[in-house]
């Protein structure tokens, strides 16, 4: 008995000591972000209370948006992709969302991949991307057939789930100006086009001239691309699914 009160004491003790050392401004990055790693897997109220505060800490984000998934501490995730100022903290807590696979936090996490901050959008949409619920889709539809980065991120998942709204989007982006969309849509119908898509993409498949990326993909400039080739791809694709 006296053992395991000493245990729990010790134990007491050296949680305290994580929680003094994870906010310890004289302490450096490294130190801190280990006093974050020994609090992971624990779900107490002030453990809850202190990742929720470490959201807010560009050193302790990653590690205490980590924690609060593992202890299944959606509320206070939730919050912070809905409330923080800090895009960081958003995108942190839009991927770790995505593991719980919530049908509560779709509405959440669609407003989310379309925030104006690229990291937030994109972690946002790879949260989404998560899921296998066919209500995801809705969502990611509202997402593909607005186009750009990531509404086209959003069309290769669809096309996973539900290949015949896929390919309705497909079409209806083949007149979009942005080349990216193009590409995306002419890969989609090669993939789960018919017969009545050949036309179009013949039309296309006929010129010759290069592309060049009409817009950057956040992470920098697209290489030019090469619609006519895609196209082609994606007519011998369907011919030969005839």
């Amino acid at each position: 008995m006296k053992t395991l009160i000493l245990a729990m004491t010790l134990a007491a003790a050296l949680h305290a000591a994580d929680f003094q050392q994870l906010f310890d401004p004289h302490l450096n990055p490294t130190q801190r972000a280990n006093a974050c790693f020994a609090l992971r897997g624990n779900a107490d109220a002030e453990t809850i209370r202190a990742m929720a505060r470490a959201l807010e800490d560009p050193d302790l984000l990653s590690c205490a948006a980590a924690n609060l998934r593992i202890a299944n501490a959606i509320d206070p995730l939730k919050r912070a992709l809905e409330e923080s100022p800090h895009p960081q903290a958003r995108a942190a807590a839009a991927r770790e969302l995505g593991a719980f696979r919530d049908p509560a936090l779709l509405e959440s996490l669609a407003a989310a991949a379309q925030d104006p901050n690229i990291l937030v959008a994109s972690n946002a949409l790879a949260a989404l991307s998560e899921y296998t619920d066919p209500a995801v889709i809705p969502h990611l539809t509202t997402l593909a057939k607005k186009g750009g980065m990531i509404g086209d991120m959003a069309l290769e998942r669809i096309l996973q789930l539900d290949s015949g709204g896929a390919v309705a989007i497909a079409r209806s982006l083949l007149s979009s100006p942005q080349i990216p969309d193009k590409l995306y849509s002419i890969r989609v119908l090669g993939a789960a086009g018919d017969r009545t898509d050949l036309p179009e993409l013949r039309k296309i498949a006929s010129t010759t001239e290069e592309a060049p990326a009409q817009r950057t993909r956040g992470f920098g400039l697209m290489p030019p691309i090469n619609l006519a080739r895609a196209a082609q791809s994606a007519i011998a694709s369907i011919e030969g699914r005839r």
